[in-house]
């Protein structure tokens, strides 16, 4: 196995993942069935350290090079997690890839965080575990767009609520970066809601605190990138310009 970085050691399964050969459970599962070789030795340790310029793994007696790079944006549904398996049974983004994706690919892509189960929408998949780091370090600070409708008719102080993060004195303020009306119905409204951090459930949260309930949430834009006409449940390969657009908005935003 030949790799110029990082020189740190990892554990075994992780270096299957990070590799992108398969998940990282799957790694354990490998294995602790004794199928996966290190320097030409059967290894049951999912943990065994690997260094990445020397060691040798091999699974099934077959060498595990580094998968060529993969980036790929599906338009998420509502109802689906973000898991590679779910012990209730329920239905995964890894449905949507499909047999002949992994097999054409070789690859093992995982999500760039996360969707909760009742939200839609942008969800960025990968196995350059680097560039994902990357897009969800706080660093980056790149713009995340939500539409996001709520059970009531927004009006000013609403939004101003949601820009300011209510009470200021809480030690976990939510608050969005920018905000505005899309349009008002009789008895809900439809926002957009920008971000530039990621915490778990957030506008979610940050709404409830409002006493607001959160009718369907959407993540369209992620930095440059935009959802655009992406049927639902599909899933298709960044262009090498929109990933280059997102790594120079990366790169600017860390210069800034």
């Amino acid at each position: 196995m030949t790799r110029g970085k990082p020189s740190r050691r990892v554990g075994l399964a992780r270096a299957l993942s990070k590799l992108g050969y398969c998940s990282r459970s799957d790694g354990f599962d490998l294995i602790q069935s004794g199928r996966v070789g290190l320097n030409g030795a059967t290894q049951r340790d999912p943990e065994a350290p690997v260094r990445w310029e020397k060691d040798r793994i091999e699974v099934d007696g077959r060498p595990v090079a580094a998968a060529a790079k993969v980036y790929l944006m599906l338009n998420k549904s509502r109802g689906v997690v973000t898991t590679a398996s779910d012990e209730k049974g329920r239905q995964t983004v890894y449905a949507f890839l499909g047999r002949e994706f992994v097999k054409q690919n070789r690859a093992w892509v995982s999500p760039v965080g996360r969707l909760d189960k009742a939200s839609e929408g942008l969800l960025l998949l990968t196995n350059d575990s680097e560039w994902a780091a990357r897009v969800l370090a706080p660093a980056t600070h790149l713009d995340k767009i939500y539409h996001v409708q709520i059970d009531r008719v927004a009006d000013p102080a609403l939004l101003e609520s949601i820009v300011f993060g209510g009470n200021a004195e809480e030690r976990d303020v939510l608050r969005a970066k920018r905000v505005r009306i899309l349009r008002n119905g009789e008895r809900n409204s439809w926002l957009e809601m920008v971000l530039d951090e990621g915490r778990n459930r957030h506008i979610r949260r940050m709404l409830e605190r409002l006493e607001v309930e959160v009718l369907r949430l959407v993540r369209v834009a992620v930095g440059p990138l935009v959802l655009g006409p992406l049927p639902k449940g599909r899933v298709r390969p960044l262009t090498a310009t929109e990933k280059e657009a997102l790594d120079q908005a990366m790169d600017k935003q860390m210069r800034s």
